[in-house]
């Protein structure tokens, strides 16, 4: 790899490093709100809900096609963080 390209590769890695702390961010807040459904459920049945899954997927494709995204990378990534929160929300759940 030339020099030039490689100083051009470290200036996007740095704004994808950049991108990815604005991301934590955001899952931290996220992980409080799912904390917050998740006090308000009684029962560990409630914590799948697929009609919810399956309408959060369609409308992050929708949203992926219409910000031309392709909508396959879209929908592992929210699959992926569905299952990982599911999964939060199984290890977490206390019984009232």
């Amino acid at each position: 790899m030339s020099p030039l390209k490689k100083k051009k590769l470290n200036k996007i890695r740095f704004e994808l490093d950049k991108l990815d702390n604005s991301l934590i961010k955001i899952i931290k807040k996220r992980t409080n709100l799912v904390k917050k459904v998740l006090a308000l459920k009684d029962k560990k049945s409630q914590i799948i809900d697929q009609k919810r899954i399956k309408m959060i997927l369609k409308n992050i494709r929708k949203k992926s096609i219409s910000n031309d995204i392709d909508p396959k990378i879209t929908n592992r990534i929210w699959k992926n963080m569905i299952w990982s929160y599911i999964d939060f929300e199984k290890r977490n759940f206390k019984k009232k």
